[in-house]
C-alpha cells in the first residue's frame, strides 16, 4: 500500500520548566480547538454572531502561552513542533473568522480546524489530555476504552495513513485504524464522504473521534473531481470498490458492517452509488443529502428491499430544505428500504458529530 503514516509523537521529557509550559499550553489549545467545532456543528449564518459570542475567545490564553514554546530545546522538536502547528492553526481559524465578510469567509476559516487536529494528533500516543480530546463524549467517560489505547503499541497496521491524499490531490484516501486493532474479530468499517469541494484528508476528522472511540477502521477517501459523480459517467464508485478492496486485503473487516455515509454532496452519492444493485455496503447513511424520487425509482428493486438506510437531516439545512430529508425517507420507505430518519432541530448544513456513535450502535445492530 506504501502509505505515507503518521510518525508518532513523544511526551516532551525536560526539566520542570517544560513540564510548567506544558500545563499552561494545553488546556488553552484543546478549549480552543473545542470551540472551533462548536463554531463548526452550529454555524447557521442568521445565528452566527451569538455563536461566536457563545465560543468566546480562548484563543486568548493560547496566544499567550504560544512563546513558551520557543525556548523548548531541539531534542523536543517533535512534541514543540507538533503543538506550534496546531496552536498556529487555530489562532488562524479564529482570527479568519472575527474578519470573515461573508459565509465564504467562515467555510475557510474553519478549515484550520483539521489542520490543527492532524497536527496534534501524534502525540495522543504520549499525552494522556490529547488521546482524550480524539474520543468521543462516552468514550472519554469509559477508563476500559482509554486504557485499552493507552496501552496499544505503536504498528504501521494502525493509526492514521494518507494514500495518495495530500491537499490538492484528487482520488486517494486518508483512514485510520484503531490502536489496538488485532485480527482476532472482524471490524466495522465506515467509509465516510466529504462535502461538495471538500477532501476526505479534513473530513476524516468529523469522524475520527467515534470510530477510535468504538473501534470502526475509517477510511475518508477524496472524490476525482471537485465533488462525486452525481451526474454523467460515474467514475467515484469504481474508486470506492478498489479503495474498499484494499483495506478488505489489509484488514480484517466485517463483512455485514460495511457503512457507506457521507454529508451534503457525499451524501447524495451514498445514494447514487449505494442504492446501486452491486455495491458491497450493506448499510447506507446519508447526511444533509440532496434527493430525488427517481433515485428510489431507479434503484435495484431487490437491492432495495430490506436495505438498512439511517438518513439524517437538520430542519435548519438552508442548502438542502429539510424536506429533501423527509421526501427521502417517505420514498425509499416506500420501496422497501429499511428506513430510520432523525431530524435534528437545532441543525443546520453542517456536519452533527453528535451522531455518529448512535450511527455506529445502528451499524451494529443496537
Amino acid at each position: 500500500m506504501n502509505p505515507e503514516h503518521d510518525p508518532e509523537g513523544g511526551a516532551p521529557e525536560g526539566d520542570q520548566g517544560e513540564l510548567s509550559d506544558l500545563v499552561a499550553f494545553l488546556p488553552p489549545l484543546l478549549r480552543s480547538l473545542e470551540a472551533l467545532a462548536f463554531v463548526a456543528r452550529n454555524l447557521n449564518p442568521p445565528d452566527l454572531g451569538a455563536v461566536l459570542e457563545v465560543a468566546g475567545a480562548p484563543d486568548e490564553g493560547l496566544r499567550a502561552a504560544r512563546p513558551r514554546l520557543e525556548a523548548w530545546p531541539d531534542r523536543l522538536a517533535g512534541p514543540r513542533d507538533a503543538l506550534a502547528k496546531s496552536a498556529d492553526a487555530v489562532l488562524a481559524g479564529f482570527k479568519g473568522l472575527r474578519e470573515a465578510a461573508d459565509l465564504r469567509g467562515v467555510f475557510r476559516a474553519l478549515r484550520w480546524l483539521p489542520r490543527a487536529q492532524e497536527a496534534l494528533y501524534p502525540l495522543a500516543a504520549a499525552l494522556p489530555p490529547v488521546s482524550r480530546a480524539f474520543l468521543d463524549p462516552v468514550a472519554r467517560a469509559d477508563p476500559a476504552r482509554v486504557a485499552a489505547l493507552a496501552a496499544a503499541p505503536p504498528r504501521s497496521e494502525t493509526g492514521l495513513h494518507h494514500v495518495d491524499n495530500a491537499p490538492g490531490q484528487r482520488g486517494g484516501f486518508s483512514l485510520y485504524v484503531p490502536e489496538d486493532y488485532h485480527p482476532g474479530r472482524a471490524w466495522p468499517l465506515v467509509m465516510a464522504l466529504h462535502g461538495g469541494a471538500g477532501h476526505g484528508r479534513s473530513f476524516l476528522w468529523s469522524w475520527l473521534a467515534a470510530a477510535r472511540g468504538q473501534g470502526a477502521i475509517l477510511i475518508a477517501p477524496t472524490a476525482i473531481g471537485d465533488t462525486w459523480t452525481l451526474a454523467g459517467d460515474d467514475v467515484d464508485t469504481p474508486n470506492l470498490r478498489r479503495i474498499l478492496d484494499l483495506a478488505r486485503r489489509t484488514w480484517r473487516i466485517d463483512p455485514d458492517r460495511l457503512l457507506l455515509t457521507g454529508m451534503s454532496d457525499g451524501g447524495t452519492f451514498c445514494y447514487v452509488s449505494g442504492l446501486e444493485a452491486t455495491s458491497p455496503f450493506t448499510h447506507l447513511a446519508p447526511v444533509a443529502a440532496a434527493f430525488h424520487p427517481f433515485l428510489a425509482e431507479m434503484a435495484d428493486p431487490d437491492r432495495l428491499r430490506g436495505l438498512p438506510i439511517h438518513i439524517v437531516h437538520g430542519a435548519l439545512d438552508w442548502m438542502f430544505p429539510v424536506e429533501a430529508g423527509r421526501e427521502a425517507s417517505r420514498a425509499l420507505a416506500a420501496a422497501g428500504a429499511r428506513v430510520s430518519y432523525a431530524e435534528i432541530a437545532d441543525l443546520s448544513h453542517c456536519y452533527p458529530r453528535e451522531i455518529n456513535r448512535p450511527i455506529l450502535d445502528w451499524l451494529s445492530g443496537g
